[in-house]
């Protein structure tokens, strides 16, 4: 097979040297390399150029500029490809050494179309261990006949991306998700491969965090895609907030202390279904912290993609 790598930028100074030096330990190369520039305003740019002159790079590399989203970058970057196996990832992300190796592996097999890779993260501090289990699917969650192929870590070949008209350029946020919906929608065979494992950089502060969900949930919005838990959860804090206000308004102070009580408990589950991954005592604090943090960003988030839409279709 001839195999090419993919992948778009966008100010990632801080990441793209980490990424280059981890392309160039692979195992096994790809033919060529083709990263897109989305329109980087820091060092990006100047420090692809400057690794490429310091180094021999083992594969034919091309670096390009095509303004916009992430979708028309990959859009892009593959239509440039020489490969008929296309191998997609995120310059944000650290590649296993094996990586390359291990994700094309199943495409041998004609009769497989798309290939999901496994992605895992490279945490300093406990406040990014406790982020992971909110991002990540953890291993010992994972269902291989479900896993949908993300982005930081996917093998497919040409000829499906051309059958699925690519990357839906109007989605910015979840796109690669719509894209794992397609797959599936279609048909496509898609085959799990938990070796060929990306690393990836959980954010640092809570803003960050909350960005990060935010767009999760505005995406999802975006793509028409309503997920059941988005709604149990509205419904959740709509009642816990009716709860609360008719203790106060009726000074009903059971009702009150009722709703301090749920509270607690569902700090106390949001610390139970994840400290084992962290196992540090500072994570009973991050832990519900970060179920908040990520509530209200998803709850935020869906409300101003609805509105968002509703906009959109009185103006039309």
């Amino acid at each position: 097979m001839k195999v090419s790598l993919i992948a778009t930028i966008l100010n990632e100074e801080k990441n793209i040297l980490v990424f280059l030096e981890s392309l160039l330990i692979q195992t096994e190369m790809p033919y060529d390399v083709i990263i897109v520039d989305g329109g980087s305003e820091d060092n990006t740019v100047n420090l692809i150029r400057k690794f490429v002159k310091e180094h021999t790079l083992p594969f034919i590399f091309e670096l390009s500029t095509k303004k916009g989203n992430r979708s028309r970058g990959r859009n892009e970057a593959i239509s440039r490809a020489t490969g008929d196996v296309i191998l997609i990832t995120d310059v944000g992300c650290i590649l296993d050494k094996n990586w390359v190796k291990k994700i094309q592996g199943p495409l041998l097999n004609e009769r497989v179309d798309v290939v999901a890779g496994y992605y895992a993260a490279k945490a300093e501090t406990v406040f990014q261990k406790c982020l992971i289990p909110y991002v990540l699917v953890m291993p010992d969650r994972v269902n291989p006949k479900v896993f949908l192929p993300a982005s930081r870590s996917m093998a497919i070949s040409k000829k499906v991306w051309q059958d699925l008209e690519g990357f839906d350029e109007r989605f910015s946020h979840n796109e690669d998700y719509v894209f794992a919906r397609k797959l599936v929608t279609t048909g496509k065979k898609i085959v799990f491969v938990k070796e060929a494992i990306v690393y990836w950089v959980p954010r640092t502060t809570l803003s960050q965090a909350y960005t990060m969900f935010y767009r999760f949930a505005l995406g999802d919005i975006e793509a028409s895609i309503i997920r059941p838990k988005v709604i149990v959860l509205a419904i959740r804090y709509v009642l816990a907030l009716l709860l609360l206000l008719l203790g106060l308004i009726t000074r009903e102070w059971f009702l009150v202390g009722l709703t301090i009580l749920l509270l607690l408990l569902y700090m106390i589950w949001s610390i139970s279904k994840n400290y084992r991954y962290v196992n540090q005592l500072q994570a009973l604090i991050y832990l519900p912290l970060l179920q908040f943090t990520a509530d209200f960003a998803v709850l935020q988030g869906s409300l101003n993609g609805l509105i968002s839409r509703v906009l959109t279709i009185r103006h039309k």
